[in-house]
């Protein structure tokens, strides 16, 4: 049997965390049967799909490395629309379903409930096909629906809780339940390997297989994708849009080998491995079923982790969108013929000991390329205090003096100028920093003076010093 997966996304809305963890997750499994991955874009839902949304997954799936041309597809699954009518129809003539044109008010009326479900009060009334009649596939009364699942054993459903589900609308249309699967059928789809959340769906799919004569494929139910508070992961309160991620700067390798932790864990006391050895081990079922913990305070460490591991000149390129403002969300403060390569690549490899995502290194470097420093006034106010005019006065005037313009004597100087104050280099170098950088934290200082040169440092000192008092 030739290994088939699918991930089928729907097009209404940003690329989730969840759905990228499902797709790294059928895409390995594939890979490692020598099977096929098949894409299959859900847009029957043309209120609320968008061609946008659809080249966000397909971009989205290139970011993370299910790159375009590597697997069959995309599909739409609005292609199959008249294969979804036949296949209610067959049902129908099979007898394995009914039409019904109980409204959702009648059928509480009856059962008294709101929670109930459908009371099965059209199953043996032989009503005909009509406008505004949908259609329900027969349950079996009796017996039981069992689901083999790779990770969840043999979860086991009593067919008599099973309500007689709608599998057309009274337009005709086929319900996502029926769509799936014939989908499914089409493309030949040997293993379903997906989230959680669809596990109630599964007997009645599987039923619906049987009855259309088709043997059900191999389920996977993966753990669903919860926050701190161990809810669902939600659009409405989470952030887990994958490309908000992306434009935020973590690098695509972090993001998928944190993906690939959320249910599962690599030999060893070890998260942060390569790829290889990602799709190497990964084993579908030693997936923990339990809800995994989406953590983006790990997430942003284990970015940090990525980036430092970076050989220098790689991260230079992966900072360059970022400083000359090409496939970034926002562009940098300063203008194109600002930016100084030279000077950053000076700068960077301090720069890549301390951020956690990619733009981060605009703050961090800004003060290289703007002619004058953003400052941080709340910055400014705790540091510019009693005696800052005083030590920026002798930083001047030593600074000025000094015949070599590098790290050990601006250093050693600046030392000297607060040792004559009784202060520490610490107390000392905080109003200098501000004057320079704009900021109380960032690089090492006197590595960026010698990077912004003495005329620079010393004209922002003076301009600092006119602002104070």
């Amino acid at each position: 049997m030739t290994v088939r997966v699918r991930f089928a996304p729907s097009p209404t809305g940003m690329f989730h965390v969840g759905g990228a963890r499902s797709a790294l997750q059928n895409w390995i499994y594939a890979r490692q049967q020598g099977g096929v991955f098949v894409l299959r874009v859900e847009d029957t839902d043309a209120a609320r799909n968008r061609p946008e949304w659809t080249e966000g997954i397909l971009s989205a799936l290139d970011w993370i490395g299910i790159e375009r041309g590597s697997y069959e597809g995309p599909y739409f699954q609005s292609a199959n629309a008249e294969q979804h009518r036949a296949a209610a129809q067959k049902l129908y003539g099979l007898g394995r379903a009914y039409y019904c044109d109980c409204t959702r008010e009648q059928v509480q009326a009856r059962t008294g409930s709101q929670y109930q479900g459908y009371d099965g009060y059209h199953r043996d009334r032989n009503l005909g096909p009509g406008e505004g009649r949908a259609l329900r596939f027969r349950t079996p009364d009796e017996g039981e629906t069992v689901v083999v699942d790779l990770i969840r054993g043999e979860p086991t459903f009593e067919n008599k809780l099973i309500e007689d589900f709608v599998i057309a609308r009274g337009d005709g249309s086929p319900v996502f339940l029926l769509a799936n699967v014939v989908d499914d059928m089409i493309m030949e789809i040997s293993h379903v390997i997906r989230a959680e959340e669809h596990l109630p769906n599964t007997p009645k799919q599987q039923l619906l297989w049987e009855a259309l004569g088709v043997k059900p494929p191999i389920w996977a139910h993966v753990p669903v994708v919860v926050n701190e508070k161990r809810q669902k992961l939600s659009k409405r309160r989470d952030k887990v849009a994958l490309e908000a991620y992306k434009d935020e700067g973590y690098l695509a390798s972090a993001m998928r080998n944190y993906l690939m932790l959320l249910g599962w864990a690599p030999s060893g006391d070890r998260e942060i491995v390569a790829w290889s050895v990602i799709e190497s081990e990964f084993r579908l079922e030693e997936v923990n079923p339990s809800p995994a913990f989406f953590d983006e305070k790990k997430l942003r460490a284990f970015n940090g982790d990525y980036i430092r591991a970076l050989p220098v000149e790689e991260f230079i390129a992966a900072c360059t969108p970022w400083l000359t403002g090409t496939d970034t969300i926002a562009p940098p403060p300063w203008q194109p013929d600002e930016f100084d390569p030279d000077a950053f690549a000076a700068v960077a490899a301090l720069a890549q000991t301390r951020i956690a995502v990619m733009s981060e290194i605009v703050p961090n470097v800004d003060f290289l390329f703007l002619a004058s420093p953003l400052v941080d006034e709340a910055a400014w106010a705790k540091t510019m205090k009693e005696g800052a005019a005083e030590l920026l006065d002798a930083a001047i005037v030593a600074f000025e003096a000094l015949e070599t313009w590098d790290t050990d004597p601006l250093k050693t100087t600046l030392e000297q100028v607060g040792a004559e104050r009784g202060l520490k280099l610490g107390k000392t170098q905080a109003p200098v920093r501000v004057a320079v950088t704009g900021r109380t934290v960032g690089l090492p200082l006197f590595e960026s003076l010698v990077v912004l040169g003495r005329e620079r440092t010393l004209a922002r000192l003076r301009a600092a010093r006119v602002r104070l008092p």
